[in-house]
């Protein structure tokens, strides 16, 4: 045996929230701001696709409405 393709089981594989729920992606939108502010941390920076496990895709639509609602103040750019 060689165990390279042996997994380590102290770990769980992410899956994006948005691919294995499908509403959740319909209800993606810059006024959903319940649903963007997981994504961001206490200090108002948005989270990376390694720490959340949200695939590429869904990443560059949440970076996008999140903008877009830091743009018209739903969101904040930076907490103090």
């Amino acid at each position: 045996m060689d165990g390279k393709g042996k997994k380590n089981p102290k770990y769980k594989r992410k899956i994006c929230k948005f691919c294995a729920d499908k509403t959740l992606i319909s209800g993606l939108d810059y006024k959903r701001v319940d649903i963007l502010e997981r994504f961001i941390t206490n200090r108002g920076k948005i989270l990376p696709r390694r720490i959340t496990g949200t695939c590429a895709k869904h990443q560059r639509q949440l970076v996008h409405e999140i903008k877009k609602a830091r743009s018209i103040c739903l969101l904040p750019f930076k907490v103090i």
